[in-house]
Parts: C-alpha cells; sequence; structure tokens
C-alpha cells in the first residue's frame, strides 16, 4: 500500500497543480490577482493551523529553522505565484507565461550537480530534450497567436515572469538545503505566513484589493486554498524531501500538458493532432528524466 502511495504521488500532484492554470483564468474576472493570492495565504495557513492544534504537530526546536520555513515560502509562493499572477493579469499570454515556467526543469538540471551535488546522467539529459520538445508542440498553437509587437511592449511583464521562474527554482534548492526535515503541517503554515507577509504590501501599493464574492470566486478559493494550498504544495514539498530537486521538477513539464486537456473540457479549447503528440512526448521525456 505504501508503495503504491508512493507511486501516486507525482500524477496527482500533477493533475491537481496544472488546476492553477484553470484557478488563475476563474479568478481573474472577479478579484485582484496578489489579493486573491493573499487570502489564499491567509485561509491556507489557518486550516493548516488547525490541523497542526489537532494533531499536535511538532513545531522547530531552532529558532533559525522558522526564518528558513518562511523564507522559502516567500520564494515558492509570494515570488513565484505572485509574478506569474501578476505578469498574466497584465497581458502576458498564457502560452508565453507556461513556456517560461517550463524553464525550470532546464535550469534546474543545469543548477542541480552545482548546488547539492546531483549527478545528473546522459538518460536524464535527454529526458529533458524530449520533454522540451513535447511542451513546444503542445504550446504551439498558442505560441503562434501572440501578437510579436504587443509582446515587445510587456517586457517588465516577461521580465517578472522570468523573475518568478528563478524564484521558485531557488525556492525548491532551498528547500531541500535548509528545510529538509521537521513536520510538513507547522513547516507551510510557516511558509504561508512569510508569503503573506511579503505579499501584503505589495499588493496594497500596486492593486486596490477588490474581490467580488460570488458562488464561482467561493469555489474558485475554496479549490485554491484545499486542493493546490494544502494538497498540491504538500505533495511538492514531499518529493523534494524524497527525492532529487532535479527530479520533483521534472514534473512541471506535465503541467502545461494537463492544463491543455483541462482547458479543452472546461473551455472548449481545440487539441491538435501535434499538440497531442507532443504530451505523448513529454510523458516520454519526463519518465526518462524522473526514472530512478
Amino acid at each position: 500500500m505504501t508503495r503504491l502511495f508512493n507511486r501516486a504521488i507525482p500524477l496527482t500532484f500533477v493533475l491537481i497543480w496544472s488546476t492553477g492554470w484553470i484557478v488563475a483564468r476563474y479568478a481573474a474576472d472577479f478579484g485582484d490577482p496578489l489579493t486573491f493570492l493573499l487570502l489564499r495565504y491567509v485561509f491556507a495557513g489557518t486550516a493548516l493551523l488547525a490541523l497542526a492544534i489537532i494533531g499536535r504537530a511538532a513545531w522547530p526546536k531552532n529558532p533559525s529553522a522558522y526564518g528558513h520555513a518562511m523564507l522559502s515560502g516567500v520564494m515558492l509562493h509570494a515570488l513565484y505565484l505572485g509574478g506569474v499572477w501578476w505578469a498574466i493579469r497584465h497581458g502576458v499570454p498564457a502560452s508565453v507565461s507556461a513556456l517560461i515556467a517550463a524553464v525550470q526543469p532546464i535550469l534546474t538540471t543545469v543548477l542541480a550537480p552545482l548546488v547539492l551535488g546531483e549527478t545528473i546522467t546522459a538518460r536524464r539529459w535527454l529526458g529533458v530534450a524530449i520533454g522540451v520538445a513535447g511542451l513546444l508542440l503542445v504550446l504551439l498553437p498558442g505560441l503562434a497567436q501572440v501578437d510579436a509587437a504587443a509582446l515587445s511592449q510587456q517586457l517588465t511583464e516577461i521580465g517578472i515572469n522570468v523573475g518568478a521562474m528563478v524564484a521558485v527554482t531557488c525556492g525548491s534548492f532551498y528547500q531541500k538545503k535548509f528545510v529538509a526535515t521537521g513536520d510538513l503541517r507547522t513547516t507551510t503554515i510557516l511558509q504561508y505566513t512569510g508569503a503573506a507577509l511579503v505579499t501584503l504590501p505589495v499588493a496594497f501599493l500596486l492593486e486596490p484589493m477588490h474581490i467580488t464574492w460570488n458562488l464561482t470566486m467561493v469555489l474558485t478559493m475554496a479549490w485554491s486554498v484545499l486542493a493546490l494550498s494544502l494538497g498540491a504544495i504538500s505533495l511538492y514539498l514531499i518529493l523534494i524531501r524524497r527525492g532529487e530537486v532535479s527530479q520533483a521538477a521534472q514534473l512541471i513539464f506535465l503541467v502545461p500538458p494537463t492544463a491543455s486537456v483541462q482547458a479543452w473540457l472546461l473551455f472548449g479549447e481545440k487539441l491538435s493532432a501535434p499538440q497531442l503528440l507532443g504530451m505523448a512526448l513529454t510523458a516520454l521525456g519526463v519518465a526518462l528524466a524522473s526514472r530512478t
């Protein structure tokens, strides 16, 4: 049973994490992105605090552990999610944002030997190359529709998106190096605390902090908190703790293809034969790169 659970973790993570694109699309019509994320951190942290109290979860004994957990939360949540959501809300096409996010596994694979001393085999490099090729096929229709002239005027927004990708890469390394132990419940509470403390002043300065509460927004927030902030993030942290950071990062390749399928089911977006081929190639690349 334990082995089956361990095998299900990567697939479950991809299925849940890919819904972040869908959530962002629903939330964009009814609220400011940073304000939405701020509330998401607060609600998720509060829910985890209740679970930690009920389960008598252990808090870190070393004072430095509090700072490490909060800083990793700033990188993994405030800078990454905040940067991506803000960039998309200000005009960066989702296909371009997805392509930028897909650089994370490549950057992680390049830096892993230098930062953590991980060994990157030829098979893993081949998997990365196949994953990139597959991802390009999946994103090609969206990229073809991008207005190059308009994109050239969005250099700031694209730069923010790139910075977000770098932040989550650094956050993953930091998590592995400095937050590799401890109760996940209390650690994640500290992460969301750090993310909220950074997001609050930025949202106050950049946004009117407006949220329109209706059934769609309530359900979107509920899914964001329960499935994404509690479920997917916990699974990602488990993957980092149990394996190499470069292996966990390869799963990000599967997120845009999975989100494309969800967009096809929910919004009627078309899926072409090259995109389906790209999904198969991406899956093959991740299988090669992540296999132990």
